[in-house]
């Protein structure tokens, strides 16, 4: 399997203004540094542990982004050096993810993850959620998060027009808060959406940011 090709082909398809995220999670360090060596230096992990030694086993130039559910007893082991979590969905997670980034002087920058899809099994917010974190004198005393957009995941489906509208969903809901909440906030910019099966149709529905894995490396090692 040739993986800087892979990467390569994916890449030549986006269009300006879309991010590749490559997804290394269960992936060996010698596939990664394939990637890498491409010229390539966005990946995503979905498990802490699993992050924090690929963090130290490779160059420091990676720009790694957490894109699993995240614990809060865990976030103090990325925060000095994850440069965006995707998943923020809730308000207690945002308060430690500000709390352990304050004690070492960092800022970090996070998605808040909404809730698109039909299935229960996925996390994340709705709209009336994200405003009351939003509206919240706390959350307004925050000086260590930076909210740069918004991420979601679409229902694991063969219905293209169902993933098309929760999509669509997404983007809207992205509007919604730029005008309410982040209209003269240039860093709120990010709509992350969009994996190996549906990528393409996520790019057509505004998304900035796809988050690809086995399209890149083959299928997920266990």
């Amino acid at each position: 399997m040739d993986i800087a090709a892979n990467i390569a082909k994916i890449k030549n398809t986006l269009p300006l203004g879309v991010n590749l995220v490559a997804v290394s999670k269960t992936k060996p360090i010698a596939d990664i540094l394939e990637v890498y060596h491409s010229g390539h230096t966005i990946f995503g992990e979905n498990k802490v542990q699993e992050l924090v030694r690929k963090y130290e086993q490779l160059p420091k130039d990676i720009e790694w982004h957490f894109i699993g559910h995240l614990q809060t007893n865990k976030v103090k082991l990325i925060i000095p050096f994850v440069q965006l979590i995707h998943g923020v969905d809730s308000f207690k997670l945002l308060k430690v993810i500000d709390s352990e980034a304050k004690k070492i002087n960092r800022m970090v920058k996070c998605l808040m993850q909404f809730h698109i899809a039909e299935e229960d099994t996925k996390f994340g917010l709705n709209l009336n959620e994200a405003r009351e974190i939003l509206v919240n004198n706390e959350f307004k005393s925050f000086r260590n998060v930076i909210i740069t957009g918004v991420m979601g995941m679409a229902t694991y489906t063969e219905n293209t027009g169902q993933i098309r509208n929760e999509f669509k969903f997404l983007n809207v809901i992205f509007s919604t808060l730029k005008n309410e909440f982040f209209s003269g906030d240039k860093r709120f910019a990010e709509i992350s959406m969009g994996m190996s099966d549906d990528y393409q149709i996520a790019v057509e529905e505004g998304s900035t940011l796809i988050r690809v894995g086995s399209k890149i490396f083959g299928e997920r090692n266990y």
